[in-house]
């Protein structure tokens, strides 16, 4: 149930009661997650980080000056940006610790998990469409006082109604992140910096919060305890829920070659360039556009495609070698060349440039067939 007051002038929607009788708020571009009592609070905000028990509220905020610009900087520093804004929306500086993101607070995602007395929340937003990667792609800078100005951010904040010790505390923000990267693979969603796929991206935070007044007292916040079960599966959902609200990033959208394939830099215009090196013909580029569209997400074409990545990834991770996936490639290549009544074409090496050549001259064929029966 939503519940509109009104608060150091701004309109606060309340958003969630957490079983803890913490309560989430909206405030237009922030959330705020108020505590009822005593919280032991684990956070990798750059703002009040770390770990402490005497926190009042943490929160997420979206620092877009409008949709599609920039974001706000408050002050020449992030942390004092950051103290500046927590006064805006009413809260003590000192007492709390927040996130900043280029997510639209509307998009949030907030999934809870219960069993028996332990209830587990996650309130989640995020975007990786311009700044996801893989963990060990190359960095944007070294010096400590320089941040990357990049959009995205997968914020989330963790409430645990239940009492731990500050390490396992510390475990399940470890079990959380993995979480999120499951979440993240799922969706096979490609690195803006590497032809890997994505692990996160570059600004992720999270926020860690535990019942400290709770009767209930775990120790355990791994894979093999109830507590890192629900940890994994409400979080997975909850990052699921976020992506595909603020960027579009879901199962549906990702049935199709094109999404599958931007990591090795293969793209609609990429196969329009190659066509127009090839051919003579006057198609035009809106009708090659189309029937290529078309071709990415029939279901043949989707399914060999994505065997014959797994195939380039398994190479690159020392999986399989050369000869191996010179094998596999060529066999599917031929598949679909058969399948589409094409030309076979000739793969010559086992590399990135070279599979992804050989693929979109496939393609490119196909769809000038295609083109020329219509």
């Amino acid at each position: 149930m939503q519940e509109d007051t009104f608060f150091m002038g701004v309109v606060k929607m309340k958003l969630y009661t957490i079983s803890t009788g913490d309560i989430a708020y909206r405030y237009e571009k922030s959330i705020v997650v108020f505590f009822k009592g005593a919280r032991k609070v684990l956070s990798t905000s750059v703002f009040n980080g770390g770990y402490h028990e005497n926190y009042k509220a943490v929160f997420n905020h979206d620092g877009k000056v409008g949709s599609g610009m920039p974001c706000e900087m408050l002050a020449d520093t992030y942390t004092e940006h950051m103290q500046i804004l927590a006064e805006r929306i009413g809260l003590e500086p000192d007492l709390v610790t927040g996130m900043g993101t280029a997510a639209d607070m509307e998009n949030v995602a907030i999934e809870s998990l219960n069993y028996e007395e332990l209830t587990v929340t996650a309130i989640v937003t995020g975007g990786i469409e311009t700044n996801g990667g893989r963990v060990g792609d190359p960095s944007d800078y070294y010096k400590p006082l320089e941040k990357p100005n990049k959009l995205g951010t997968i914020n989330i904040i963790l409430v645990l109604d239940t009492d731990m010790p500050p390490g396992t505390l510390a475990r399940a923000l470890v079990t959380c992140t993995e979480a999120k990267t499951a979440a993240i693979q799922e969706l096979l969603a490609g690195s803006n910096y590497s032809t890997g796929l994505a692990t996160g991206s570059g600004t992720d935070q999270t926020i860690i919060v535990a019942n400290t007044e709770s009767e209930l007292y775990l120790e355990g916040a791994g894979k093999h305890s109830k507590l890192g079960e629900l940890i994994g599966k409400t979080v997975t959902k909850a990052v699921k829920k976020a992506l595909s609200k603020q960027s579009g990033l879901n199962p549906k959208t990702q049935h199709n070659v094109f999404k599958r394939l931007k990591r090795f830099k293969v793209t609609t215009q990429s196969i329009w360039d190659l066509y127009q090196q090839q051919s003579v013909s006057g198609v035009l580029k809106p009708e090659f556009l189309e029937a290529a569209e078309s071709l990415a997400v029939e279901p043949l074409m989707l399914t060999y495609t994505s065997l014959y990545i797994h195939l380039l990834d398994q190479f690159l991770w020392d999986l399989l070698d050369k000869n191996e996936v010179m094998e596999a490639a060529e066999k599917i290549l031929a598949t679909i060349a058969t399948e589409y009544n094409s030309e076979a074409v000739v793969l010559t090496d086992v590399s990135v440039e070279a599979m992804m050549r050989s693929w979109s001259e496939l393609f490119v064929d196909i769809v000038t067939n295609k083109l020329g029966r219509a």
